[in-house]
């Protein structure tokens, strides 16, 4: 197997950028580009090989429009009279359009019982990691939201998702226009880890 550069990997890993849909140009992003995060997403570690990622592509216009509408209503529905905000309500159904694709992330829960949820959920969060750095290497910005009504569960009606499966938040996905954000920590790395 031909060796990678460690600096280059870690160059993107320290490059990955949440990079949110109100910097975005406007540019479409190519399906192909589209189609490598979601094959390498495929190849994160998952217990079991149960392969619980599930991701819905919305990649048209129309598609992106039609949830978005969908998603505005969800949330006038399930919200209270006097918690509403129309604000919010327009958000959610301009924000779709602002990206130039949304991944809806979903786990489907496998049919392994001793195979914790907790695991599956693990898994679709290293999928979307591997989908976040083939971003980064491609130039792409992308933001992975939990907003909305990403949790609730006619978000999962939404999705035709099972009773058991769990939307897990939606990748935004466009090109910057803004260029490419510095990043920073907040402390240091070795403040997070003990030697014994």
């Amino acid at each position: 197997m031909p060796m990678l550069s460690g600096n280059s990997i870690t160059e993107v890993i320290r490059q990955r950028r949440s990079i949110f849909p109100k910097d975005y140009s406007g540019e479409s992003v190519d399906a192909e580009h589209i189609e490598l995060m979601l094959e390498n997403a495929h190849w994160a570690p998952n217990h079991g090989r149960t392969e619980p990622w599930h991701f819905v592509v919305l990649h048209s216009e129309d598609a992106r429009k039609t949830f978005g509408e969908a998603h505005a209503q969800l949330y006038q529905m399930e919200t209270p009279t006097e918690d509403f905000k129309q604000d919010k309500f327009e958000k959610l159904r301009r924000r779709p359009l602002e990206c130039a694709c949304l991944i809806m992330i979903c786990m489907k829960r496998g049919s392994n019982p001793k195979i914790p949820e907790i695991e599956e959920i693990e898994a679709v969060a290293c999928a979307v990691q591997n989908m976040h750095l083939t971003a980064t290497g491609l130039g792409i910005g992308a933001y992975w939201s939990t907003g909305g009504m990403v949790y609730h569960d006619g978000m999962k009606k939404l999705l035709d998702l099972g009773e058991e499966d769990k939307c897990l938040g939606m990748m935004m996905i466009g090109m910057p226009g803004r260029g490419w954000p510095e990043g920073r920590r907040n402390s240091e790395w070795r403040d997070h880890v003990e030697w014994k």
